[in-house]
């Protein structure tokens, strides 16, 4: 690596050409924080240059750490990214909660993907802080810092068709915003429904079977291996042949857990495999 004047940075490396799966011997010129080209280059560096990381799913709450401070720890195991659902700060504080998480995440160069939590409270039977309904996800979904509606946990009010819970999805689809699912053991007629309702991701598979169901059927299945959860094992042999329609996620990520180890721990985990 060199460094000249005027914000001139040079890398060389074997760089990870994701998209066109392959890897060769080049230079990336970066100036002034951004990269200005990328270019084949003979070398004898043996290190590799790779896009980094995204968690596909997490509440940055369960680190205990607010989205800066997260950003500081998580970008030390190359993640530069994560689709983070507000939903912890969002039951106890509601939509004060999320523009809170949406304010100091831009206190970083962290992409923080953050969306509307569809669930608040996630039950009725939760005494929480704070109720979003669907005038509150209307408000959050005209917003441009809220990227899609987050994992639509009451799967059994889309299934019965609950007004209020139908209403947060077609504002999501009026703005053109995905939908995060969670409908974990969902099979046969009652996820072909879910999905029709145009709920695109589930990390809550548990089985091998679940998982191939959800993929057959045109939903993305996100990998989670977090710091509770862990289905890694249970899904991981789907990858080879559904990788454009997988992702790798770790929903709750504790501080302890961070500080060792993020999403690289499941690339290093596949690719072991």
């Amino acid at each position: 690596m060199s460094e000249g004047q005027n914000g001139l940075m040079k890398l060389k490396g074997k760089i990870v050409d994701i998209q066109n799966k392959r890897i060769y011997k080049g230079e990336i010129t970066v100036v002034d924080g951004n990269i200005a080209s990328i270019v084949d280059k003979e070398h004898d560096i043996e290190h590799y240059i790779l896009p980094g990381f995204i968690d596909a799913h997490i509440h940055i709450e369960n680190s205990m750490l607010v989205p800066s401070e997260f950003a500081k720890l998580a970008v030390k195991h190359g993640t530069v990214a994560s689709v983070s659902d507000p939903h912890e700060i969002a039951n106890v504080l509601g939509v004060k909660g999320v523009e809170f998480m949406i304010k100091n995440g831009k206190e970083v160069p962290f992409k923080f993907n953050f969306g509307a939590p569809s669930c608040v409270p996630a039950t009725s039977f939760e005494s929480a802080g704070a109720v979003i309904d669907s005038e509150d996800i209307k408000k959050l979904m005209a917003n441009p810092d809220i990227k899609y509606l987050a994992e639509m946990m009451n799967y059994p009010g889309v299934l019965f068709e609950d007004k209020e819970v139908l209403k947060k999805i077609a504002w999501a689809k009026h703005y053109n915003k995905p939908i995060d699912g969670h409908a974990p053991g969902l099979r046969g007629e009652d996820i072909s429904k879910y999905i029709s309702a145009g709920i695109s991701t589930d990390h809550e598979c548990f089985t091998y079977e679940e998982g191939l169901e959800k993929l057959q059927k045109g939903m993305k299945v996100i990998i989670r291996e977090g710091s509770a959860a862990k289905n890694f094992e249970a899904l991981i042999d789907l990858l080879p042949e559904h990788f454009e329609n997988m992702m790798f996620c770790s929903d709750d990520k504790h501080p302890d857990d961070l500080l060792v180890s993020h999403i690289n721990n499941l690339c290093a985990r596949a690719i072991a495999k």
